[in-house]
């Protein structure tokens, strides 16, 4: 497969998971809190609040969309092996690792506050966990591709 089909098949999934995040945010999160609410009425207060800090929990996911689509046109000009690429994923990785810890820190800080249930905390810290797995993820691609870079400038001054 081609760099630009490889570009074209990625640009493709950064739209489509942009609009079903869009999608999630704000009609199946209000949706699906309002059921809760009703179901918990003790706990309805908590419906604005939660509604708020789940939507700013999406802001860095969609810069993170933005750095995927920068690697993207950079993978479709054949330039796969930049430290322009290395630093997009640095970028993601601090986004991913910021909006987990702030995910996990908000969930407790709604537990004491008695706006959540325990129960939630564990949804959260699996939810924190597989950001933390994103974070790692993304951290030992922008050390592969800064690496990969270095070799390939290397071999380009050879030549």
């Amino acid at each position: 497969m081609k760099n630009t089909s490889i570009a074209g098949i990625m640009k493709l999934f950064i739209i489509g998971t942009g609009i079903l995040g869009l999608l999630m945010y704000f009609a199946g999160l209000p949706l699906i809190g309002k059921a809760l609410a009703n179901a918990v009425p003790e706990l309805a207060f908590s419906y604005y609040p939660w509604l708020f800090f789940l939507w700013v929990t999406g802001i860095p996911c969609y810069a993170v969309l933005v750095f995927a689509w920068r690697i993207a046109c950079n993978i479709g000009k054949d330039r796969v092996f930049t430290k322009q690429n290395a630093q997009s994923f640095e970028w993601i990785f601090r986004l991913a690792a910021g909006d987990t810890i702030f995910f996990l820190i908000v969930n407790v800080i709604y537990l004491f506050l008695n706006m959540s249930h325990p129960s939630v905390i564990i949804g959260a810290l699996l939810v924190s966990f597989v950001g933390a797995a994103f974070a790692f993820c993304t951290k030992t691609l922008s050390e592969f591709v800064d690496a990969a870079a270095d070799l390939q400038e290397q071999s380009d001054l050879t030549i």
